[in-house]
Order: C-alpha cells, then sequence, then structure tokens
C-alpha cells in the first residue's frame, strides 16, 4: 500500500489534533474510506507514522522523534498505538443504525501518561484516541 502508487484508489481520512506530546501527537482520525492500511499510509506519508508501526512506522531520520529519555519506551511499544474507539454501521439484520464503543485500553493510557510526564502534563485524561 502507498500513496503513490501505479494504480491510485482514492482515499480519504480526516484527523483532529488532541494533544501534541513530546515527539508524538494524540490524534482523532475519522476514515472516510476503507482501504487497506489507509490510516497507517496516509500517517506515514505525512512524516508521522502511528507508533508501534513496525512496517510503515520505521524511520532513519530524527523528525519528531520522542525525547531520548521516553524513546525506549515509544520505540519499543509492543504493538500499533491505534485503537477504534466507535464503530458505526447498520445492524446486518434490522438496517438500524449501530454503534459501538470502546474504552482506550491500559497499555494505550500508560503510553500516553509516560508522554504528558515528560512535559508536565501528566494529570490530563484523555477524551479518546
Amino acid at each position: 500500500m502507498s500513496v503513490r502508487s501505479r494504480r491510485p484508489r482514492a482515499a480519504v481520512t480526516q484527523f483532529e489534533i488532541l494533544e501534541r506530546l513530546p515527539g508524538t501527537t494524540l490524534l482523532r482520525l475519522r476514515p472516510k474510506t476503507g482501504r487497506t492500511h489507509q490510516l497507517r499510509v496516509h500517517l506515514a506519508a505525512l512524516g508521522h507514522p502511528i507508533v508501534g508501526d513496525r512496517v510503515y512506522g520505521v524511520r532513519s531520520r530524527g523528525r519528531g522523534r520522542a525525547p531520548s529519555a521516553l524513546a525506549g519506551a515509544v520505540s519499543e511499544f509492543p504493538r500499533q498505538a491505534l485503537h477504534a474507539e466507535e464503530i458505526r454501521c447498520r445492524h446486518p439484520a434490522s438496517g438500524k443504525p449501530l454503534a459501538v464503543r470502546a474504552p482506550l485500553p491500559p497499555d494505550l493510557m500508560g503510553l500516553i501518561s509516560l508522554l504528558r510526564q515528560a512535559t508536565g502534563t501528566a494529570t490530563k485524561t484523555p477524551r479518546s484516541a
């Protein structure tokens, strides 16, 4: 998957900045299309890959890196720091709108807390990610 493919397909992702943290930014993403790896590809193409993304997130330059005290925690995060807060669809049987919500998992809350401590904003609580 690439934003520069021989056969490009339209893909749209809207985003909102929730909070700027050391070397990272907490975003709310709203994919308007459903392409494979869409969020990962879009953010990597902008130079801001998702923390923990071993395919699209590999960086060789220092742009946007976390401070050295946090670099290990960020680079060693065991998975993609990506969470579906809410998924909306139509119920397959009734056709009625359906929304399923999930709270931010503890590992992501811990990562955000660690990053906030580095900036002295540890008392904030994420609305969502």
